[in-house]
C-alpha cells in the first residue's frame, strides 16, 4: 500500500468495502461501498426495507457480512463498535414503567462498566455531561413516561452520548415526532456534529436533505458520491422508478440548482 493510500485510511472513520448482507436467503445489501470521512453529518434516504437499518446493524456488529470489508475508525467491527453510539428508532413505550430520564441515560455508560459493577463518579459526569449537551440536564428527576416524543429522542441521544462515541448513527430518529420539534432536532444534531460524526437514516427525503452535509440513496445498493445533494438520477436508481418531490413549508436543497431555475 503506497504511502497517499495509508493516509487516506487514516482519514476515514467508516470504511465499507463491496460488503453484501442477508436475512436467510434474502440479499438486503449488495456491494456497498461507502468511505466515511471525520465530522461528516451523512444523510441516507431510501424506501422502506431497502436496507437502511441493516447497514447500521452491520456496523453494530449485529448482522454479519456475508462479503466483504467493514472498518470502523481503522478497527475490525467487534473491536471499532466501541467508538458507535446508536439511536435506534422511537418506540412505543409503557409510560407507567418506573424509569427516569437519569436512568436511561446512565445506561449509556453500560458498554464500559458491565451490568453487575457499581457506576463511577467519572461515569455519573459523562451522563450528566450528555444530558447537558441535548438540554435535558434539568429533567433528570422526571419519570422517562412523562415526556413527549421529542424528548423522549433527547434522552435517548444522550444515551448514545454517553458512551463518548466518535460516531453517531440515528435510525429513522423523528418518526412521529412534530415537524417544529424535529427543527429543533436538527439543530441539536448540528451542534454535534461539531465533535461527532453523523450519519442519519431516514425517509423524509425533503427535511434531511436540507440539514446534513452530505447525502445518499440506499436500496439495496448504495448511491454516495459525497455530495451535499440528491439528483435525479440517484434517487430514479434508488426507487427504481421516477420521484417528484413536494414540499410543505420545509426548505430544501434535493436537486441541483439550475435544475430549479431552468423548470421556473
Amino acid at each position: 500500500m503506497d504511502n497517499r493510500r495509508v493516509k487516506d485510511a487514516r482519514q476515514e472513520v467508516i470504511s465499507l468495502r463491496k460488503v453484501w448482507a442477508s436475512y436467510d436467503d434474502r440479499t438486503v445489501l449488495e456491494d456497498v461501498n461507502l468511505s466515511v470521512k471525520p465530522l461528516d453529518f451523512i444523510g441516507i434516504v431510501g424506501p422502506n426495507g431497502g436496507g437502511k437499518t441493516t447497514l447500521f446493524k452491520v456496523l453494530l456488529g449485529l448482522v454479519p457480512p456475508t462479503r466483504g470489508e467493514v472498518r470502523i475508525m481503522g478497527e475490525r467491527v467487534k473491536r471499532g463498535r466501541r467508538h458507535v453510539g446508536y439511536v435506534p428508532q422511537l418506540m412505543g413505550f409503557d409510560s407507567d414503567f418506573p424509569i427516569r430520564v437519569w436512568d436511561v441515560t446512565l445506561m449509556g455508560r453500560l458498554g464500559s462498566r458491565g451490568l453487575v459493577q457499581r457506576y463511577t463518579s467519572e461515569d455519573k459526569e459523562t451522563a450528566a455531561d450528555a444530558l447537558r449537551r441535548v438540554e435535558m440536564l434539568d429533567q433528570r428527576d422526571r419519570p422517562f413516561g412523562d415526556l413527549s416524543g421529542g424528548q423522549r429522542q433527547r434522552v435517548y441521544i444522550a444515551r448514545a452520548l454517553a458512551n463518548e462515541p466518535s460516531i453517531l448513527l440515528l435510525d429513522e430518529p423523528l418518526v412521529s415526532v412534530d415537524p417544529r420539534v424535529s427543527s429543533s432536532i436538527y439543530e441539536l444534531l448540528k451542534k454535534l456534529n461539531r465533535t461527532v460524526t453523523i450519519l442519519m437514516a431516514s425517509h423524509d427525503i425533503g427535511a434531511i436533505s436540507s440539514h446534513v452535509k452530505t447525502v445518499g440513496c440506499l436500496n439495496r445498493r448504495l448511491f454516495y458520491h459525497g455530495e451535499d445533494m440528491l439528483t435525479p438520477e440517484m434517487l430514479e436508481l434508488a426507487y427504481q422508478c421516477p420521484v417528484d418531490l413536494i414540499a410543505h413549508g420545509v426548505p430544501h436543497r434535493v436537486f441541483p440548482e439550475h435544475m430549479t431555475r431552468e423548470r421556473d
